[in-house]
């Protein structure tokens, strides 16, 4: 951490930047994720009152927007201070100014905590899965593994052309979910022959029509060329796709597979299908 005094004598624009990653790093350390070596250790000011002084260097910008400025002084002065709202705050309005914006997988979320002393387990619809087909976005395949996981489906597999799932940007949008999930890394091929298929594209059966299977895998294609021929082939002609009325007819692969889960697993638990409960390996097979 900088002496905030020292922040002060620099020029606005790299004051701006330095600020910023300062109160990138006071966040992560608000909600218990900094990194090694990078938690809160300025030794003469509590967190608390370092927090309140390099904020208030903002609220000295003559960039600042006037609304913005208000909110922030009004979150310092308040009598309940809540620290990791300021740096959010303040950290966004110098991105702002800055004309930066923070990617997903630059958010500052804190995973949910665990009980202490407890094993880890996880509550799942036993036999489903999702397959990434070619998914080259780090971003959109942290996203798919955080879906499944929520929603509660037990598997993720993913094809040899998918950006490995441990680059920095995958683990971050996961939010945890690639290691509490883990995953196996397969062809289409020795995925046939593992469990049913169905597939994610276009032109298929309305979503609200369509007969889920009570176990199996949807294959979901990439964000480019959507599911390959050869996974249409091996599904046959279990192809569910999402209707949209919109002029563009276009959705993130992210979202779209968080549109298909809910369905999938809603028709499970109209089933009366009920999930299970496992520890979880989190192992790569």
């Amino acid at each position: 951490m900088i002496a905030p005094d020292k922040l002060n004598e620099l020029s606005p624009g790299q004051k701006r930047r330095k600020l910023a990653l300062t109160f990138g790093e006071l966040e992560r350390d608000i909600a218990g994720i900094a990194e090694q070596g990078l938690s809160y250790n300025f030794p003469s000011l509590s967190r608390k009152e370092y927090t309140k002084k390099v904020a208030t260097l903002v609220l000295q910008d003559e960039k600042l927007n006037p609304e913005t400025a208000a909110q922030l002084k009004q979150l310092i002065e308040g009598p309940l201070f809540d620290e990791r709202r300021v740096c959010n705050l303040a950290r966004n309005a110098l991105l702002e100014i800055l004309g930066t914006f923070p990617a997903e997988w630059d958010l500052v979320i804190a995973p949910h905590a665990s009980l202490p002393g407890t094993a880890q387990s996880r509550s799942f619809f036993a036999g489903t899965a999702v397959y990434a087909e070619d998914i080259r976005s780090p971003f959109n395949l942290g996203s798919i593994f955080r879906t499944a996981e929520a929603m509660g489906l037990e598997k993720v597999y993913i094809s040899p052309g998918c950006t490995p799932p441990e680059q920095t940007k995958a683990q971050r949008s996961s939010m945890g979910c690639i290691d509490t999930l883990g995953y196996t890394r397969c062809t289409l091929e020795e995925l046939a022959q593992k469990t049913q298929l169905f597939v994610l594209e276009t032109g298929g059966t309305p979503i609200n029509e369509f007969d889920f299977p009570e176990q199996g895998t949807v294959i979901i294609g990439s964000e480019e060329l959507g599911v390959s021929p050869e996974a249409l082939k091996l599904a046959g002609a279990k192809t569910v796709s999402i209707p949209m009325t919109g002029l563009k007819a276009s959705l993130n692969v992210g979202v779209a597979f968080g549109i298909l889960v809910q369905a999938w697993t809603d028709t499970l638990k109209a089933k009366g299908i009920k999930p299970v409960n496992s520890l979880s390996s989190g192992a790569q097979q």
